[in-house]
């Protein structure tokens, strides 16, 4: 397994009430390499670290200026995302077991194991902006392209409700 591109090592014993976590320029290209991006511009994560005896809580914002390719037209296109971050780091046998049914909230926070007193804030903030960003995103020529290649329908109701539409029988 390769170093993680985006490592910040946060030990227990040093353990900051908050921090700021910004990717610098050569971390930030391996990052677009991993998860096959054109380029990141910006990565940036400012966080709050509570303990409670051996969990850690951090909360916090995470966010990014990125540029994708259009899931429709291959071109690329400037994105970004700001989202709440909510992660837990717990002792190694504190995380739920992978293959147990469990039941989440859809706020609660991802645990993350650690071992050694310490932990890997840098790879948490850089995995939960991977799982962000939206593989089927479309840039702003999407429509245009969908036209010309004849994928639209615009006579055809469009929208949410669309496929209910065509079951009305009151027409």
């Amino acid at each position: 397994m390769s170093a993680p591109e985006f490592a910040r090592n946060v030990k227990l014993d040093r353990l900051p009430a908050s921090l700021v976590l910004e990717a610098d320029e050569a971390e930030r290209a391996a990052l677009a390499r991993r998860f096959g991006l054109p380029g990141v511009a910006a990565l940036r994560a400012e966080v709050t670290l509570g303990r409670d005896g051996d969990i850690i809580d951090v909360r916090g914002t995470l966010s990014a200026r990125f540029e994708q390719l259009c899931a429709v037209s291959g071109e690329r296109f400037d994105n970004r995302l700001e989202e709440r971050l909510a992660l837990r780091f717990v002792p190694p046998g504190d995380a739920p077991d992978e293959e147990s049914e469990q039941e989440f909230a859809p706020d609660a926070p991802d645990e993350i194991e650690y071992e050694n007193a310490a932990f890997d804030l840098g790879e948490a903030v850089a995995q939960s902006f991977g799982l962000l960003i939206d593989p089927f995103a479309t840039g702003p020529d999407a429509d245009k392209v969908r036209r010309e290649a004849g994928i639209v329908d615009e006579t055809a109701p469009s929208g949410p409700f669309a496929a209910l539409a065509t079951l009305r029988t009151d027409r």
